[in-house]
């Protein structure tokens, strides 16, 4: 799986600081989903049934499905995981 993290900081009205903490932010956003993404694998989902499932390309297309709903997700707020590797990224000393 490939991230792409484009660089914001040539939108208007962006600073180059907020521009940083954009960035940061997607790419902690980023890596949560695919870590709920691999947990999502792990725990079953997708997983094609072993009779009357959905045929061949169903194993296939699982991860776009587990994709997805990771993502979805991290935007309703996740587990977390995205704020504290932010503030970790934005080198916030009181991260426990």
């Amino acid at each position: 799986m490939t991230l792409s993290i484009q660089n914001p900081t040539h939108l208007p009205g962006v600073t180059t600081q907020n521009g940083r903490d954009l960035a940061l932010r997607r790419a902690a956003e980023q890596l949560e989903s695919a870590f709920l993404s691999e947990m999502l694998g792990a725990a079953g989902l997708g997983k094609s049934r072993e009779a009357f499932g959905g045929g061949a390309g169903e194993e296939h297309f699982a991860s776009f499905l587990r994709t997805a709903q990771a993502d979805h997700m991290v935007q309703a707020g996740g587990i977390g995981l995205a704020e504290r590797l932010f503030q970790a990224l934005k080198g916030d000393k009181h991260v426990s």
